[in-house]
């Protein structure tokens, strides 16, 4: 099966697999160092991340057809601004981190179970049921 025929039968499911577990990565580094001084917090901007990944694969006949990506879009990290600043330059808020948390593993186990049913999908139409 080539590259272009799974990334058009997965519907870029795949690609924002990757992307959510990484903002899933990036918040649990950030609950891990919540005490540490001067830590600042990151999160993925997922829409910019995907957009990126996006324009990879579109192909134009004009520049102008499609707008370029933000700067640093291409990996979508981002730092984010604390609401209540803490003495010691660390910009985790613990509450915030740990429900963007609880927020991004549901949207992960919705994608995951969405692509699980994609490819359920096509080994039924491989086998003819």
């Amino acid at each position: 099966m080539s590259i272009h025929f799974a990334d058009k039968a997965l519907g870029g499911f795949q690609r924002s697999l990757e992307l959510r577990a990484k903002r899933v990565e990036l918040l649990s580094q950030n609950i891990a160092n919540a005490d540490t001084p001067n830590f600042k917090a990151r999160d993925l901007d997922f829409k910019a991340a995907m957009a990126s990944a996006q324009t990879q694969f579109v192909k134009t006949t004009h520049a102008g057809h499609v707008a370029s990506a933000p700067a640093g879009a291409a990996t979508g990290v981002i730092y984010t601004t604390p609401l209540n600043p803490s003495a010691d330059g660390n910009t985790v808020e613990i509450g915030v981190e740990q429900a963007k948390f609880g927020q991004a593993a549901a949207d992960y186990q919705a994608t995951l179970r969405f692509l699980e049913s994609r490819v359920s999908g096509i080994r039924k139409a491989l086998r003819g049921e």
